[in-house]
């Protein structure tokens, strides 16, 4: 048996819970919205806008220790909150498509539904933030 060196995680999955688990997922480009209806009866809302701030990928977020783009502060374009497409990653993320080409970020259920926008979430997340 091969020994894993500490930082190797390739095989490990995080669990997936009811709370973690979409339901459904549905994108209203007229409304500029994405929903989530989550296993566990929670249902989220995210604005396109705030989703595309969210962009988890190296680009946008950086890596190597060096900022990414989001980092800069930009401003976003119509093209770059424009949902064109949306792809499941497994069982376990969402890929979006923007209107500018940007397709790199995969935003898993479990990042989803931390950063839900409602405010029940968002009490939660004021609990365990001192």
């Amino acid at each position: 048996m091969g020994r894993r060196h500490p930082c190797d995680n390739r095989g490990v999955t995080q669990a997936a819970t009811p709370s973690t688990t979409p339901a459904t997922i549905h994108a209203d480009r007229g409304a500029h919205t994405l929903s989530i209806g989550w296993s566990d009866g929670h249902a989220t809302t995210y604005d396109l806008t705030v989703l595309r701030w969210l962009c988890p990928c190296a680009y946008c977020r950086g890596e190597a220790g060096m900022p990414g783009w989001l980092d800069s502060a930009p401003t976003l374009t119509p093209e770059q909150t424009q949902l064109e497409d949306m792809h499941l990653v497994g069982n376990y993320a969402l890929s979006p498509h923007w209107g500018d080409g940007h397709s790199t970020g995969f935003y898993s259920f479990t990042q989803l539904r931390h950063h839900c926008p409602c405010a029940e979430c968002a009490a939660v997340r004021q609990e365990v933030i001192p």
